[in-house]
């Protein structure tokens, strides 16, 4: 799925966020880094983030793209959830991505619930980045 890209001269925007209790961000604060390197404006809003705070921020940040970190075993019932409040607010061409430990199995589903792409633990920056260019139409963003 690739979203209308920003005009000219403006940086993708990216929200990066750790749903439910799950208190450890050091993949989300790496993913952020490198984002923002990449040239990606990134917001990124802390942890134990509520569905409706996640999607909240969103809809004020105006942004493109959606990264979720997810340790804690629940993705497959706050993502769905992020994702549906996202389109209820009109933010459905919004792509969302995952990473964190979430078990091979459960990708077909979150796909199915409109995860755009999942990345599990050993997963290179550089193909976050490179499919968060995609996803929001940021080619020129820089490497």
């Amino acid at each position: 799925m690739v979203t209308e890209s920003a005009p000219v001269g403006t940086p993708a925007r990216v929200l990066i966020a750790k749903p439910g209790l799950d208190g450890h961000d050091r993949g989300a604060k790496v993913v952020a880094r490198a984002l923002r390197d990449a040239g990606f404006e990134v917001i990124y809003t802390g942890i134990r983030q509520t569905p409706e705070m996640i999607v909240q921020a969103a809809v004020q940040e105006d942004v493109d793209a959606v990264g979720l970190s997810i340790l804690s075993g629940a993705h497959l019932d706050l993502l769905p959830a992020i994702v549906s409040g996202l389109r209820e607010n009109g933010l459905g061409e919004v792509a969302v991505f995952a990473g964190g430990i979430i078990p091979r199995e459960d990708y077909d589903a979150l796909t199915q619930m409109g995860i755009a792409g999942i990345f599990g633990p050993g997963t290179s920056l550089k193909e976050i980045v490179d499919f968060t260019r995609q996803v929001t139409g940021a080619e020129s963003a820089t490497a």
